[in-house]
């Protein structure tokens, strides 16, 4: 562990050295999707919408609680760019949450536009089972909107909060780089799928972050040696494999996040 956390301080350092500290009481938002929401970890926070499983534990909470920030969270499982830039049936866009007064927004988004859990549960779907999800076909065009979208995510927020600090957080890593493991219940074929979608996930997310001057804490270097094939996994593989939301980050994963975000608000 304290090798762990050595490493999530320099990572996170590295990422974005340029990022001052935050005051207490400074408002915050949390944006995204079930990864950032941290869905079925220690229940869920009073006053959540019924899709979007908030948990008091998810790292958006953690931060908030250390550094006295004053926290809206408007995470939200299944969520995609566009539920942060319009509407969501009953939910409002979350970007509305974000307001002159807001000094950090953190987002991790993007998996849902392309299909990367859905895929994946599809892939360790019981054969024969009726509730088994259709692999997403993910196209040229879906990664070209995925990239647009984030860009415009960045200079809407900055729109609304000219003195916000922005921080990409992306996916913590599910599979191993090189190697695979019963625990993740899936073909040869559907790894390598995985992994691509993966890899080209986290470099949409780095350059945009890049791109636009945005902060970036890259949750899936954190994680390469905490996937469900490690001893201290971060995060749940395939149904069944371990306890928690299949093919979603722990409550470790949510832990070890909210540590690396703040040494970078602190450092």
């Amino acid at each position: 562990m304290r090798n762990a956390v050595a490493l999530i301080a320099a990572l996170s350092l590295s990422a974005c050295a340029n990022i001052p500290q935050m005051q207490p009481r400074s408002q915050y938002v949390a944006m995204g999707s079930s990864y950032a929401a941290g869905t079925n970890i220690d229940g869920t926070k009073p006053g959540t919408p019924a899709r979007c499983g908030r948990s008091p534990r998810n790292y958006a909470s953690q931060v908030a609680s250390w550094l006295s920030l004053d926290l809206v969270d408007v995470t939200c499982g299944g969520a995609t760019t566009a539920h942060i830039l319009g509407r969501w049936n009953e939910l409002s866009p979350q970007i509305d949450a974000v307001t002159p007064q807001t000094r950090l927004v953190t987002i991790t988004i993007g998996g849902n536009d392309v299909g990367y859990v859905r895929n994946l549960m599809a892939g360790t779907c019981e054969p024969g089972s009726t509730r088994c999800m259709t692999p997403q076909v993910v196209t040229e065009e879906d990664w070209s909107k995925l990239g647009i979208a984030m860009h415009k995510i960045v200079q809407q927020i900055r729109a609304r909060a000219p003195e916000a600090k922005i921080v990409f957080v992306d996916y913590i890593r599910l599979i191993p780089e090189k190697t695979t493991c019963p625990a993740l219940g899936l073909t040869p074929e559907a790894v390598a799928d995985s992994r691509k979608t993966w890899n080209r996930l986290a470099e949409i997310t780095a350059n945009v972050a890049k791109t636009e001057k945005a902060g970036l804490l890259a949750a899936g270097k954190l994680s390469a040696s905490h996937t469900p094939c490690d001893k201290e996994p971060w995060s749940v593989a395939a149904p069944g494999s371990a306890p928690g939301v299949p093919w979603h980050p722990n409550a470790a994963g949510h832990d070890a996040i909210a540590q690396a975000l703040v040494r970078m608000l602190t450092n």
